[in-house]
């Protein structure tokens, strides 16, 4: 099971590094890939289990994920994720402070593409936005077939408001891009959130890659100074891609999937969804 970028980035955008040379050959490629790829933790027992079709409902896994209240990319990633974790069958919700309402984060409050969700809370802090993200979780739940995730994005300056201890937060997602001051600064917040809760999963998904060689160096690099001075491992889910038909969804508040569906930068998305839906699915069916 894969425990670091470069044992996934062979399921990720092939065409970074050159596309095949025949369409015959992408099709052969394509059906020679696995369907499903999960991401793992060294820090837990790995939960690999998968809930059988029934009619048993799965409780959803909440997912922290700093967004700036200026950072219009990365919940831009966040909302499209969570639209293709309902594409693959999960329950999705992107949660927000209700200061976010007005700010153009998110796309607007209620059902939004394919079964997702954005929904507002009035929490002022990271432990009254993590329990509204539990209850929400949990009314959800009670829906929910085949599990999901509640994407909840916390204000980064909460994280740093939150005391010696964040034990409201379990699990974490970061965007970062390859430039090393980035994944500088990405390490800086790791080290912050570890120092606060020992043993917090981190998972990492890299954008603005190129090259799957530049995404490999920079992941690697970030993974191994998180183990070797933190002691903290790092969790890869997978790159994304920063084209021009991202930021033309954005600027028109279209899910990329559904306007550029063949898209890389969908391909992508899809991919880094799958990641996510698995892990959280194993995190409940322990």
């Amino acid at each position: 099971m894969p425990r670091d970028l470069s044992d996934v980035l062979h399921y990720f955008l092939p065409e970074l590094d050159g596309a095949p040379e025949s369409p015959r050959d992408a099709d052969r490629e394509r059906r020679g890939r696995p369907e499903t790829v999960l991401a793992t933790s060294p820090t837990r027992a790995r939960r690999t289990g998968l809930a059988r079709p029934g009619t048993t409902p799965l409780p959803l896994s909440v997912l922290g994920v700093p967004i700036g209240e200026r950072d219009v990319v990365h919940a831009a990633f966040t909302w499209n994720l969570a639209i293709e974790i309902a594409r693959h069958g999960g329950a999705s919700v992107v949660l927000a402070p209700e200061s976010d309402r007005d700010t153009p984060l998110w796309p607007g409050e209620g059902p939004g593409p394919l079964g997702s969700e954005v929904v507002y809370c009035p929490a002022r802090n990271l432990a009254e936005l993590r329990r509204a993200a539990a209850g929400l979780a949990e009314e959800r739940s009670k829906t929910a077939r085949r599990g999901g995730i509640v994407f909840t994005r916390i204000p980064p300056a909460w994280l740093a408001d939150a005391g010696e201890t964040m034990d409201p937060i379990r699990w974490l997602l970061l965007f970062t891009s390859p430039r090393r001051q980035d994944t500088a600064a990405t390490f800086e917040r790791v080290k912050q959130l570890v120092g606060k809760q020992p043993g917090l999963d981190v998972g990492v998904t890299l954008h603005g890659v190129h090259r799957i060689a530049e995404a490999r160096a920079a992941f690697d690099e970030l993974a191994r100074s998180c183990e070797e001075r933190l002691g903290s491992p790092i969790v890869s889910y997978g790159l994304l891609v920063d084209d021009l038909d991202v930021y033309r969804a954005i600027a028109a508040g279209r899910p990329i999937g559904i306007a550029y569906p063949q898209a890389p930068a969908s391909r992508a998305l899809r991919d880094v969804a799958r990641l996510l839906y698995e892990d959280a699915r194993s995190r409940v069916l322990g």
